[in-house]
């Protein structure tokens, strides 16, 4: 019903609105020295990561050299940003040419720990967490004239959707933080080697990996599923002391990082588990994947449309881009849609008298004053969003579309009165989230609250696929109400505690505990247009499983996103805190409350530290050596009982067309034709 007849032309507009990432200069990760000048820099000699995606998770190892060319010992501070879902666990800094594996306090526990090792010149590391904005590690000291290395390792979901996986390794700073960029300046210069290896590991065959504007990266195709791409500049490193890099160019740490994957079109539907449980325990762990079929139908009503559009300071080196792409995007709307532009800064203002048909004369008047506008100021996003719900009718089926880069620092900033806000209409709300270190749990949340989806991209990604994507989706119906329900084994912890909806191409992951073994049936339950629509399988839960320890971590993690998201809406309570520092300190997280502190292996002993987190980084780095000399291994467990009987949504729908990844593909090559010709004419 009206939930379903929300979304159809202008989102295959936005495909080119959205194209303003495109020409947003950041600020990029790196070290960070005040602006002042006080401090000489420091360098980036090295900088290595290993990227292993396997059974629906990404395993992101990052090394790093840093180098003190001066005759001072120095602090180094290390800033990037905060990956999606990421839960950090793994800290490691060399101290007398001996690894030493850093343990997760509570955090004003772990800053004293640091604190008290730095005021005595001994070697200590610290990682903390800026809210949703950055990982932050400082480390201290960085010896005059020698290198300090350090490991940083990190695990996240690895969704795939409508067929196509995605990985982003996050550098290029959203903005959107003031008083960091008022204060510090970014050495973001790799001196000496960067490189950046991507093993991917699928139950599923992968038909092709690529790199967006990476033109050097090499991917290789090992098997089926299995691909190794590779990205590499500048000199292997040095040994230990032989110079400082200063003659190799530099990898600029400036841009993200993008990998994607495309499965075989044609793949079923299907239901994935990955569970971890050792031999001498009761309780697993389980991590469930499904992977919807194709059975939601286009939907092909107009409607109205209202444009909530970000012209805060941060969004300066990207409006011009914005502008030429609501235009673009105004021209794709059918003749029966309206439209509203609303926007926000300091404050909000309507730029159209309420809705307006999508007429050429109105599409052309709007598409210039947009243009006409100067960004400036902070970001008052409640008061856009207001005004765009406030302008709604009741008779017209409406979508908001929500575009901003930044973060809710004007005006009401609660995230309990955003999720007020968002209930007051029965309408959906799209959500764009541009660039690192945006609010994603605020814009995550009222999102959700509204069952709409939101879309986090990165500077760096083919937009024009991604918002491919987004209009698939926006042009279907969707499954509302969604519940996912297990029986014939006991389970508890499930998280997400609300699964809300799910839209075309969409993976659902679910975590939870289970106890006991053997077969259980599942049940995943929703609505598509107001109907009740119910999907389900069989299948056993395993006794013993220990090949993927890491499931823990992100149940973990998964928990704690729950936990922090009551206390967004409701306020902090020191139950739910604890509760947060409990999960960090026992699975070895950095949180808002905790932090990850390496000191020297007699300094743990003498504060009586016990060392969890190096004996789960034990047991996990073996089950990662474990599963790397084995082939490939599906996760898919309803093979007896489908849960879907048609093949899971893609772009590619065969008959010689051409589909959104060999579109994004020929491109180049389609440019290339067009300026040969129009060469040759000029000849």
């Amino acid at each position: 019903m009206k939930h379903e007849r929300t979304r159809r032309y202008s989102l295959a507009g936005l495909i080119l609105m959205i194209l303003m990432l495109l020409a947003a200069p950041g600020w990029s990760a790196g070290l960070l020295t005040p602006v002042d000048g006080s401090l000489p820099p420091l360098q980036i000699r090295d900088h290595q990561v290993r990227v292993v995606i396997e059974d629906g998770y990404a395993i992101t190892t990052v090394e790093q050299v840093f180098h003190n060319p001066h005759d001072r010992d120095l602090e180094a501070l290390y800033s990037f940003p905060l990956p999606e879902k990421a839960s950090l666990a793994e800290l490691t800094l060399w101290i007398d040419g001996q690894p030493v594996v850093g343990e997760v306090l509570e955090r004003e526990q772990a800053r004293q720990l640091y604190e008290e090792e730095k005021a005595a010149g001994r070697d200590a590391g610290i990682t903390e967490k800026d809210s949703y904005k950055t990982f932050e590690t400082r480390i201290t000291p960085v010896r005059a004239g020698q290198d300090t290395r350090v490991r940083l390792v990190y695990f996240q979901p690895a969704a795939v959707d409508t067929g196509i996986g995605r990985y982003v390794y996050p550098l290029e700073e959203g903005g959107v933080d003031e008083q960091k960029l008022a204060f510090w300046t970014a050495n973001d210069k790799v001196c000496g080697h960067f490189s950046f290896d991507v093993q991917i590991r699928s139950g599923y065959p992968v038909e092709a990996v690529r790199m967006p504007n990476q033109p050097q990266a090499s991917a290789q195709k090992l098997g089926e599923g299995e691909w190794q791409l590779h990205l590499e500049q500048g000199a292997a490193p040095a040994e230990e002391g032989a110079g400082n890099g200063a003659s190799t160019p530099a990898f600029v740490l400036d841009k993200d990082l993008v990998v994607y994957w495309r499965l075989k079109s044609g793949l079923p539907g299907s239901v994935d588990m990955v569970a971890y449980k050792k031999a001498d325990s009761q309780r697993g762990t389980y991590m469930l994947v499904v992977t919807p079929g194709d059975d939601l139908q286009p939907i092909t009503e107009g409607r109205d449309w209202a444009f909530v559009l970000d012209i805060s300071g941060s969004m300066q080196g990207k409006y011009a881009t914005l502008a030429d792409a609501v235009q673009r995007s105004l021209k794709q709307m059918h003749p029966e849609d309206r439209f509203s532009i609303i926007l926000f800064n300091n404050a909000a203002r309507a730029l159209t008298p309420g809705f307006v048909s999508a007429t050429p004369e109105n599409v052309r008047q709007y598409s210039q004053q947009v243009a006409g506008v100067t960004p400036g100021n902070g970001t008052n996003l409640y008061a856009g969003l207001e005004t765009a719900l406030s302008s709604l009718e009741a008779d017209r089926t409406s979508v908001v579309v929500l575009v901003t880069d930044g973060v809710a620092n004007v005006g009401e900033t609660q995230q309990r009165q955003f999720i007020d806000l968002v209930r007051r209409k029965d309408v959906r709300l799209f959500t764009l989230i541009m660039g690192n270190s945006a609010n994603r749990p605020l814009l995550e949340t009222m999102t959700r609250e509204s069952n709409g989806f939101a879309v986090s991209l990165s500077n760096s990604d083919d937009v024009v696929g991604q918002l491919l994507a987004a209009a698939s989706k926006a042009g279907h119906q969707a499954l509302h109400g969604v519940t996912l329900r297990i029986e014939g084994v006991k389970t508890a912890d499930q998280t997400p505690k609300t699964i809300g909806s799910l839209y075309r191409g969409q993976q659902l992951v679910v975590f939870g505990h289970y106890w006991g073994d053997g077969p259980a049936r599942v049940r995943l339950e929703g609505r598509i247009s107001g109907q009740p629509k119910t999907y389900e399988t069989a299948f056993d839960f395993p006794a013993v499983a220990e090949e993927n320890p890491e499931i823990e971590r992100l149940w973990a993690y998964a928990s704690i996103e729950d936990a922090m998201e009551e206390i967004h809406d409701f306020g902090e309570k020191a139950d739910l805190r604890q509760a947060v520092v409990d999960l960090g300190v026992e699975y070895g997280l950095v949180t808002d409350y905790t932090a990850m502190v390496v000191v020297s292996e007699d300094i743990f002993d003498s504060h009586g530290i016990q060392r969890n987190n190096k004996k789960r980084l034990a047991a996990e780095a073996a089950a990662q050596q474990l599963r790397a000399g084995r082939p490939v291994v599906s996760r898919r467990v309803d093979t007896q009982q489908p849960m879907y009987q048609k093949s899971r949504p893609s772009f590619g729908k065969g008959g010689g067309g051409l589909d959104a990844w060999s579109l994004l593909l020929f491109l180049p090559l389609l440019w290339l034709m067009v300026g040969r010709g129009k060469a040759s004419q000029a000849g």
